[in-house]
């Protein structure tokens, strides 16, 4: 018996054939989007620039998405993987409707519809690949790897939702998409969705075969029902189109009965393993129903025919006219009605579901008083761990918010690792894998994902999970937070676009906290000591970025309340996990934390001869410390300014700025990361300022010999100051004695200095 009737199949072609005619005019065509008359150069684009070859496909899938959400009233969004498949998401979103109620001068008529086929990848217009302008949109398609673990993150605490996942055969290859197969075994059927990944083999990428395309049905069953899926089959073997409409309708209705059985079958739950959640692969041609003389080839990517002069253009007017134009368009160019009679209505189209405008549902985050976690310190006369610290302040978190189920961490296998011991003291890891006996804090229901090992899926789940309208924060070691500088930038790019249109709705902030950190990675050696992601960071629209170096505990509590209560921003925390000093009490915190620079009165004199900077719990303690020796043995008058939040060294106004750093009086600079950091953000002061940081030396060492083969330590510090104001000799005899003791001890002993690691700061 066939799944679908004459008069369904009619509907289900000619609306295909509708989302191709769009995708082909919006590429090729400048004027005459009816075909009323006959073609002309004056009609094509003078430059013709985008992507076909992957859109037929996701097309295809589009049409049957539709059908299935109207038939089974499904909650259901989508994620288009293959990069350049803009085309898909404007033109579906223009049949559904929602695309002219966002932007009203896109008529559905002719006059509409040249304006949607102008605007495609042309100056003034939209993007060939899914972009923030797109309704329905949360994924940004410029950069392939990150639909899987994208349309993860969305489901999570959306039990009802489904999100499908085109993956293009070529995406597959990628490092972030291969590692995101293993995202089944963190879906928990009851509190979250459920992703339904599609895979698309079109069997080329640019101008080479794809991997998967080329294996076998078996070889390639094998793999993913290996991951844990349960593999369906949509193949195109030369069968007709209304015989791939019949497959897919067929596979469609069987996966949405088996997600509604696994859904039943696991409800309430406590004890669950994952279950073998379906997916799809779906084999057509490279440029499907495109040109004969491409279709099945590399040469569909891009553009399948090169209009260079008038022969082409009735190769051209024939492709589009193989769609049957006349049976789509009424005269006055609407599309007819009975095409779009299947299409879902209101919030259950997919370009208009209010989860892919993940603003539109957010609920403010409830956050404890940070008083209650501030400790009661005078500068420095207590030791403290600031992020075990901070795991008192996000367990507190995590329980105010429970019932709202909009609150999650995540890392690479980082929680304990970076001190936040304490939120396992209201929950778990989320984890539906079997638990071993000596396991610790997994659990289906947890509202930490850790248990992972890749920073790809730890970074793409937190951002869907926020595009969806929900809140949290990813932690990583400095070091390895780079591994998703290109994804994080990706992400800044989107916010830098939505802040442009009004009917985006503000999102909760990404929040990084990068802990582990180059000054604390001595016994790990060089290869764990890198600080650059501040640069790269910095680089983005400074709208959206923030950059904050708390110096301790109360610092730190100030920094991510702040960050967490903030929209659209992409912020970033260097913290500490081990035990430092502790500075400032409440008062002085927030005094301080509120400017985001200042001077410490308390390590300050009156008319300075030289100024210590510093930003970063490490220089500042060594700012500090080369303080303490200045007083101790020298005449000289110093001034301690602290930088907690980065950019106030570029946006302070000059007259304040001035008042910290007096035009004339040198300023020693010590900074937490490279040093040309600094100096970005200070180039157009008057101000001369000499900057120590982080200078690519490292090794298996000791805390304090990282400080110190980098020129950040105490003692270097002196020397500079010294050699500055021509002052004391002796002094600087003493650091430099007291560099090659320490040379001398660390390779004897292991270990620091006593006078270094038992130094305290007297008032």
């Amino acid at each position: 018996m066939k799944t679908l009737t004459d008069y369904e199949l009619n509907i289900l072609n000619n609306y295909f054939n509708a989302t191709n005619y769009l995708a082909v005019g919006q590429l090729y065509l400048l004027k005459n989007p009816l075909l009323k008359t006959k073609l002309t150069m004056d009609d094509i684009k003078p430059r013709v620039v985008g992507h076909f070859g992957t859109i037929p496909g996701s097309n295809f899938i589009f049409t049957h998405l539709n059908r299935v959400i109207t038939k089974y009233d499904l909650n259901m969004i989508y994620f288009v993987g293959p990069g350049h498949g803009g085309q898909v998401a404007v033109t579906n979103a223009y049949l559904d409707g929602t695309y002219t109620e966002i932007y009203p001068k896109i008529t559905k008529d002719e006059a509409g519809l040249q304006k949607l086929f102008k605007q495609f990848s042309f100056p003034g217009g939209v993007s060939s690949h899914v972009a923030p302008e797109t309704p329905g949109s949360i994924h940004e398609g410029g950069e392939l790897g990150y639909s899987l673990i994208h349309a993860f993150g969305a489901v999570l605490d959306n039990p009802d939702l489904i999100a499908v996942s085109i993956v293009g055969d070529g995406e597959a290859e990628t490092g972030p998409l291969a590692t995101s197969w293993n995202i089944n075994k963190f879906i928990n059927p009851n509190t979250d969705g459920v992703v339904l990944p599609i895979v698309h083999l079109n069997g080329y990428k640019i101008s080479n075969p794809t991997v998967l395309s080329r294996m076998s049905t078996e070889e390639i069953t094998s793999l993913f029902k290996g991951y844990g899926w349960d593999v369906y089959f949509v193949e195109d073997k030369n069968n007709t189109i209304d015989e791939m409409q019949e497959k897919m309708a067929t596979t469609m209705d069987e996966i949405v009965a088996k997600i509604k059985k696994i859904k039943e079958e696991y409800k309430d739950k406590e004890n669950i393993t994952y279950p073998k959640w379906p997916m799809i692969i779906l084999r057509t041609k490279k440029g499907w129903t495109g040109p004969k003389e491409t279709e099945g080839s590399f040469k569909a990517h891009q553009v399948p025919i090169e209009i260079t002069d008038e022969s082409k253009l009735q190769e051209l007017e024939e492709w589009l006219k193989s769609y049957h134009p006349e049976n789509i368009f009424n005269e006055d160019g609407s599309i007819k009605k009975e095409i779009l009679s299947f299409l879902p209505k209101g919030n259950r189209r997919m370009s208009a579901n209010p989860i892919c405008n993940g603003g539109l549902l957010l609920k403010e985050l409830k956050t404890p008083d940070i008083k209650n976690y501030m400790l009661d310190v005078h500068h420095g006369d207590i030791v403290s761990r600031d992020m075990y610290n901070l795991g008192a302040y996000l367990r507190d978190v995590i329980k105010l918010n429970e019932h709202n189920h909009n609150f999650r961490m995540f890392s690479p296998d980082e929680a304990m690792s970076n001190r936040l011991n304490q939120v396992f003291e209201v929950t778990d890891r989320q984890w539906l894998m079997p638990i071993g006996e000596k396991d610790e804090h997994v659990n289906p229901y947890g509202r930490v994902l850790d248990s992972y090992l890749s920073e790809h899926f730890a970074e793409g789940a937190l951002e869907g999970y926020l595009l969806t309208g929900r809140h949290g924060l990813i932690h990583s070691y400095e070091s390895f937070i780079r591994v998703v500088d290109s994804m994080i930038g990706i992400h800044a790019k989107w916010l830098k676009m939505t802040k442009e249109l009004s009917w985006r709705a503000p999102i909760s902030s990404l929040n990084i906290i990068e802990t582990s950190h180059i000054w604390q990675q001595d016994h790990n050696g060089y290869t764990h000591q890198e600080p650059g992601f501040i640069n790269h960071i910095l680089n983005k629209k400074r709208d959206i970025i923030d950059i904050y170096l708390p110096y301790d505990t109360n610092s730190l509590i100030y920094t991510i309340d702040k960050c967490l209560k903030s929209k659209n921003m992409i912020n970033t925390i260097i913290a500490s996990k081990h035990d430092r000093p502790q500075w400032l009490n409440y008062e002085e915190t927030i005094k301080h934390c509120e400017k985001g620079i200042g001077i410490w009165d308390f390590a300050s004199d009156e008319d300075p001869d030289i100024i210590l900077a510093c930003a970063g719990e490490t220089p500042t303690l060594e700012v500090l410390a080369a303080t303490s020796i200045l007083k101790e043995k020298t005449d000289i008058k110093v001034r301690v300014v602290n930088v907690v939040f980065l950019e106030t060294l570029d946006e302070l106004p000059e007259e304040e700025f001035n008042k910290l750093f007096p035009i004339g009086i040198p300023v020693i600079f010590n900074f937490h990361g490279y040093p040309n950091v600094i100096r970005e953000l200070t180039y157009n002061r008057k101000q001369k300022f000499i900057i120590h940081g982080y200078e690519e030396e490292g090794a298996i060492t000791t805390p304090f010999d990282m400080r110190v083969l980098n020129k950040i330590d105490r003692f270097h510090l002196v020397i500079e100051v010294l050699d500055l104001l021509n002052k004391n000799e002796d002094v600087k005899r003493y650091c430099q004695d007291e560099l090659m003791k320490h040379y001398d001890y660390i390779r004897e002993t292991g270990q620091d200095l006593d006078e270094v690691l038992n130094w305290k700061w007297k008032d």
